[in-house]
């Protein structure tokens, strides 16, 4: 590794630990005020109630505002202006966008119309981020209130975090990729002469503000089909690094956020471990793409440390927008990149359900910890019971379920064409809500349109109506005193435990075809080189 390359990450890291305990206190001054006149006028005006809801209403106005998306979505897809989109891919997309995956099985320049990016992935790259991160807040007074059935209300969380994080920050993001060279119009496509001679059609549109949402939520989606690869959208060295900051600048925030909201003690054992995990991960696909890598499909623009840490950042967030081919990388290195995805998308993860996805783990790590030392399973002065441990186990163990019964049945389906690194890389990336995909798998299919909706479906709402059941139990708690027998939770120790928690189940999940695929290729191709 080069000194210029050391060079970015720290100046990576030290920018990340500059703004995000800013963000996190913007955070806790939006959510803990109360309601401003105006938003006031702005939620009469709408005639949404702004009383207190407990966990079935909140779910029940989630559930509303999703489904109410879907249809919009599929809706518009139908007046699509480039021509018309068949319906088991109208259903996909629609799907894939509402659930924060932003999974694409088609070029947008190609594809889709100017309506049918703005008007509808845009919007719903708001929504779907907004969705998650209201998820995360309900979760949250549900560990931090006592004796209550009280998380909030839907309607207000939604809309202060459209208006008040997303939108603000998303209009920066697009200023700064438009003073680097990205484009923003919406003019028609240009005919140009190459520099080989050759006629060529250069594709225009607003791809800088749909690219700073997809981003700066974690959604993923590219207005063009090479995704960051694509110089209409990132077009520059600094370009890049904006983006990567961009990509976990939401996810390291609500961390801080959440230790301003309960104890920055637990925030700090929970940043540690993502942190590591990272670190861990990223380190180890810097070193087996140095020994088996490949140039083809990788930017030099970037350079290889800024094209690994980009793609190791989008899939330890469920972001998954890559700066290169996946499939152009070792394959052990993007088996690594799945296996941050098999984890649960909690190293970091999306907005909001990254977080929620690693409490559930905190929970169960807790609760282990107990049963192994005979002390009170305990978190934030909260016991940790029977019922609520049935639903840990559910939200953690479900996405692993549906993605390799998923991968399984379209193996014994499909006959010759695909490794099984794609296929189970597709849906692990869709279960998880990620996004992002080996190049090499041909997913604009009517199977796979429908079965990787139907796993995008139970992957995010399979995780979120446990979750809110469990804040839901917790809320009604009451807070005891620390006892003697009361294991630390804010401890080295338990970061270890917490993070040696994390690695065993996504091993005894998953090592088997992990196994089989990625690092089956990976000795293969080290064999034939010889």
């Amino acid at each position: 590794m080069h000194a210029s390359e050391l060079y970015l990450l720290g100046v990576f890291f030290a920018l990340l630990v500059t703004i995000c305990p800013i963000v996190g206190s913007y955070f806790s001054y939006v959510f803990n005020r109360p309601i401003h006149p105006i938003e006031g006028l702005f939620y009469r005006a709408t005639r949404v109630s702004v009383a207190p809801m407990n966990w079935k209403q909140y779910l029940s106005a989630l559930l509303i505002f999703q489904g109410l998306g879907l249809l919009t979505l599929l809706i518009i897809l139908q007046f699509n202006a480039r021509g018309r989109i068949p319906i088991d891919l109208a259903i996909n997309i629609s799907t894939s966008f509402v659930t924060n995956t932003d999974w694409q099985a088609y070029a947008g320049e190609s594809t889709l119309s100017y309506l049918s990016q703005t008007l509808g992935l845009t919007v719903q790259n708001f929504l779907s981020a907004a969705t998650g991160f209201a998820v995360l807040l309900a979760f949250i007074r549900g560990l931090q209130r006592s004796e209550t059935s009280e998380l909030g209300n839907f309607w207000v969380d939604i809309t202060r975090i459209i208006f008040c994080v997303l939108l603000p920050g998303a209009f920066i993001l697009a200023i700064t990729l438009v003073s680097q060279g990205a484009i923003q119009n919406f003019s028609e496509y240009i005919e140009a002469i190459s520099v080989e001679g050759f006629k060529q059609i250069l594709p225009m549109g607003p791809a800088a503000s749909q690219t700073a949402i997809a981003v700066l939520g974690g959604n993923g989606g590219g207005f063009f089909g090479q995704n960051l690869t694509h110089p209409f959208v990132n077009p520059s060295e600094l370009s890049n690094f904006v983006l990567m900051s961009a990509v976990l600048i939401l996810p390291a925030a609500l961390v801080y956020f959440y230790g301003l909201q309960t104890s920055k003690r637990q925030a700090r054992v929970i940043i540690c471990v993502m942190l590591g995990l990272f670190l861990l991960f990223y380190i180890c696909c810097l070193f087996f793409h140095s020994k088996l890598g490949s140039l083809e499909g990788q930017e030099i623009r970037f350079k290889t440390i800024g094209t690994l840490l980009m793609n190791t950042l989008s899939t330890a967030t469920s972001n998954g927008s890559v700066n290169a081919m996946l499939e152009s990388l070792s394959p052990l290195t993007n088996g690594l990149m799945m296996l941050q995805i098999m984890l649960g998308e909690i190293i970091f993860g999306g907005v909001g359900s990254g977080l929620y996805g690693m409490l559930l783990f905190v929970l169960l790590t807790v609760f282990l910890s107990g049963l192994m030392i005979g002390r009170t399973p305990e978190y934030l002065g909260k016991k940790i019971e029977a019922p609520e441990m049935q639903l840990i186990l559910v939200a953690i163990l479900l996405p692993g379920i549906v993605t390799l019964t998923a991968a399984g049945i379209t193996c014994l389906k499909l006959s010759g064409g695909h490794s099984l690194s794609q296929i189970l890389y597709a849906f692990t990336s869709t279960t998880n809500n990620n996004g992002s995909a080996l190049g090499g798998l041909d997913a604009n299919t009517m199977y796979f349109n429908l079965a990787l909706s139907i796993t995008m479906l139970l992957g995010r709402f399979g995780t979120i109506v446990p979750v809110l059941m469990i804040a839901g139990i917790m809320a009604r708690k009451r807070c005891l005193e620390p006892e003697l027998r009361t294991f630390e939770t804010d401890t080295l120790l338990f970061g270890v435990l917490l993070a040696s928690v994390i690695l065993l189940i996504g091993a005894l999940t998953f090592l088997p075809g992990w196994f089989l695929g990625p690092l089956l290729e990976q000795v293969t191709l080290m064999g034939a080189q010889k």
